[in-house]
């Protein structure tokens, strides 16, 4: 399909690649350890941490996932927008509760506070899950978008996830996390301009909006389900599993995940930190329903112009509805600005990746290599180090990008459902940790696997349970079993076995509950709530 593409469009893609890169290697030479490298010095701004978070959510996954999704999958349309009620709740859970503690902590990988609370089995294993689930994840994130570079350049998709993953890993190799954070910022404000672009040309083509929004289809205009529970009537998108599933899901994600704590870790202090999450909470919601409309437009577009349903490629059981916005692009943009919107899908997806692969490095750097290693490095070893890992890592994600073509029917679906498999246990695991002293690690640990494999069998057993609902049953699975346990375990042994919270974990509960800071984040904390009721009367308006 590379003759669609005029060499100025080309120009552009290949003026931005570079441009990048030559960021990346003046970011490169403020570095001068691993904390440079990892958490930026802890000396970054709410507002390219909070952009930086959303950029990494809405990224090629969901440009290509969303519109899909609202405009050709079984069961979609704009119910997805519900799930994204969820975003602001789960924001005042990490504003009040959780990263006061951790930023106290001066954490580098969130999972070495389980060591602290728990034991070294307990943070090895959290930290191995997160390796191994947020990898694969990210291998559905590079798959998708070597799609994408395929149609562009008919280059096939052995050399499109080559040519992905070469300019990836040496922009993200380079710059560290400052990197991440300040291209995530540009590449989220192109996305966001292409993407009005393109409904602006969607609308017309339309006519206006009006007669865009009546050409959809009714029945995929419902944005909120309440006659359905998801819990064995077959629909997975109700409203309570999307709102309940959402809210584990996105406080495990935000406040659980090395890949986004890392940032928050990377600011100045806490109020930074905070202002970040609400930045996310309150900006979130209106990026989303973009590309939500962009989905409506396309669908509009495809009754209008038969012949673009059958333009997209073959995928083996249909056309790929994914590739649906880049096909769009390509064909109906003019010269210029089919260069630009390919730019912003490039953009997505690497706003995408270099922060992941960052986050497994870190992962990998502190919770194993050093945590393990006797004697001392230089502060420039460490920094030469993190990069070999970064490297590895990502050659690790682009090998497994061949072998996940087939979890779901549209990209956004498949990292969620990755994604809600562990989560719920994960942010029990935590929650084990904040708010129990009775719990082990042998008890954690255990009840975490069960919630895992709870999941798993809803999985292949249970098809008729919306997969949202495991973050909810993941989590309860391991609370209980982890409770349980411990309970049994103290009647077998004598005396009292309350297990003794550590010294830094009691100074961080008590610097936390007598924060005068904390008056702030009350206030932060209503707004989000505040914004909550104002989306969901918004998706009751548009319900009618």
């Amino acid at each position: 399909m590379n003759e669609h593409i005029a060499w100025i469009d080309w120009t552009i893609i290949f003026a931005y690649c570079f441009g990048l890169l030559a960021m990346a290697y003046w970011l490169a030479r403020r570095q001068e350890d691993r904390e440079d490298y990892y958490v930026a010095g802890r000396s970054v701004g709410p507002w390219p941490v909070g952009l930086s978070i959303m950029a990494t959510q809405c990224s090629t996954n969901s440009i290509l996932g969303a519109p899909a999704f609202v405009a050709f999958t079984a069961g979609g349309g704009l119910l997805w927008l519900q799930y994204e009620l969820a975003v602001p709740l789960a924001m005042v859970v990490l504003i009040l509760f959780v990263m006061p503690m951790f930023r106290h902590l001066q954490l580098v990988s969130v999972y070495a506070y389980l060591e602290q609370r728990f034991d070294l089995a307990t943070r090895l294993t959290l930290s191995g899950l997160f390796l191994f689930v947020r990898a694969f994840a990210t291998a559905v994130t590079v798959y998708s978008i070597a799609l994408v570079i395929d149609l562009i350049t008919g280059l096939g998709f052995t050399a499109s996830v080559l040519l992905l993953g070469a300019f990836t890993v040496v922009y993200d190799v380079m710059g560290g996390i400052r990197g991440v954070i300040y291209s995530d910022v540009l590449q989220l404000l192109i996305l966001a301009a292409i993407l009005v672009l393109v409904l602006c040309f969607l609308v017309d083509a339309s006519g206006s909006f009006t007669d865009m929004w009546q050409a959809f289809s009714a029945e995929r205009r419902s944005t909120l389900d309440f006659t359905h529970h998801g819990f064995g009537d077959g629909e997975t998108f109700a409203f309570w599993p999307m709102l309940l599933g959402g809210v584990f899901l996105y406080v495990s994600y935000y406040g659980c995940d090395q890949s986004q704590v890392q940032r928050q870790l990377s600011t100045r202090d806490i109020d930074a930190t905070n202002n970040a999450l609400m930045i996310n909470g309150l900006l979130r919601f209106p990026l989303v329903l973009l590309y939500c409309l962009v989905g409506v437009g396309i669908a509009v577009y495809a009754v209008q112009h038969p012949d673009f349903i059958a333009a997209l490629p073959d995928s083996g059981n249909g056309p790929e509805y994914n590739l649906a916005v880049p096909v769009y692009m390509i064909h109906e943009l003019p010269t210029g600005l089919v260069g630009l919107s390919l730019v912003a899908l490039f953009a997505a997806a690497m706003s995408s990746l270099d922060s992941v692969l960052n986050s497994l490095s870190a992962t990998t750097m502190e919770d194993f290599i050093r945590r393990f290693h006797h004697g001392t490095w230089s502060d420039h070893k460490e920094l030469i180090l993190s990069r070999v890992l970064t490297s590895l890592w990502g050659v690790v994600t682009l090998l497994m990008a061949f072998y996940v073509d087939d979890i779901a029917p549209t990209v956004l679906e498949a990292i969620n459902k990755i994604g809600s498999l562990a989560n719920g246990p994960i942010l029990a695991v935590f929650a084990l940790g904040f708010l129990t002293r009775r719990v082990f690690g042998p008890h954690a640990i255990t009840g975490l696997l069960a919630g895992i494999a709870v999941n798993a069998v809803c999985w292949m057993f249970l098809p008729e349970v919306s997969w949202l609902w495991w973050n909810v049953i993941g989590f309860v699975m391991t609370v209980v079993v982890a409770l349980v346990i411990s309970l049994l375990w103290s009647k077998k042994a004598a005396g009292s076995q309350i297990l003794p919270v550590s010294d830094v974990y009691e100074t961080a509960i008590h610097r936390y509950l007598q924060a005068e800071a904390r008056v702030n984040w009350y206030t932060r904390s209503l707004w989000l709530v505040v914004w909550f009721a104002a989306l969901l009367g918004l998706l009751v308006y548009i319900n009618g």
